[in-house]
């Protein structure tokens, strides 16, 4: 049952993430408060594994997710692989089944003003989407709310060394323009190791 209920959840992430693999992390979030199938923290590890390795994010989120549920829940690697394309198929099939229905209708309609309306709209919703997901890396990479709440120390609302190497990767991305982003996903990788950002 678990997979269907994987192949579901992933498929309405898929059906609804309209953007791109970052507009899939809020709906990655959902499902982290309501099936509990991991954790925050574990969400933006995912995020980090997502963005360091080939392949579109969302579909790498999905497939680590979906290994990772079948795996807790049957504690076989088999399950775990199983788990891991079924949640992966069911992210993508929406994107199949939407492209070979409408493809052929929008190039018949593109010079409708209401598709092109509804394709403006689209891009509105997935600018939000991109932006909302981009907030909540930021407040999990950035802020220890749990610390703070129970400190009510402002001193501990932010994690300082994420903060700062944060501000370093910006401001040399925006020095070094010509440097291909891996290089800075690299050594941003190795500082995480050397100075324990764990």
């Amino acid at each position: 049952m678990i997979f269907f209920r994987l192949f579901y959840e992933f498929f309405k992430v898929g059906l609804f993430s309209v953007g791109g693999g970052m507009a899939t992390i809020p709906f990655l979030q959902d499902i982290s408060e309501r099936l509990h199938w991991f954790s925050t923290s574990e969400l933006s590890d995912m995020i980090a594994v997502s963005e360091s390795t080939p392949g579109p994010i969302g579909v790498n989120m999905a497939t680590f997710a979906g290994y990772k549920t079948a795996f807790s829940i049957f504690h076989n690697q088999f399950a775990g692989v199983l788990g891991g394309i079924v949640a992966t198929l069911g992210l993508i099939a929406p994107a199949v089944i939407v492209i070979m229905l409408v493809l052929k209708a929008l190039k018949k309609f593109s010079d409708n003003k209401y598709v092109n309306g509804a394709m403006y709209g689209l891009r509105a919703v997935s600018m939000a989407l991109i932006s909302y997901a981009g907030l909540g890396v930021m407040k999990i990479t950035l802020l220890n709310l749990d610390a703070f709440s129970k400190s009510g120390n402002i001193a501990d609302l932010f994690v300082f060394k994420t903060l700062i190497l944060a501000v370093i990767i910006f401001v040399l991305q925006k020095i070094f323009k010509k440097i291909h982003p891996i290089v800075f996903i690299v050594a941003a990788a190795v500082v995480g190791i050397v100075f324990n950002f764990a």
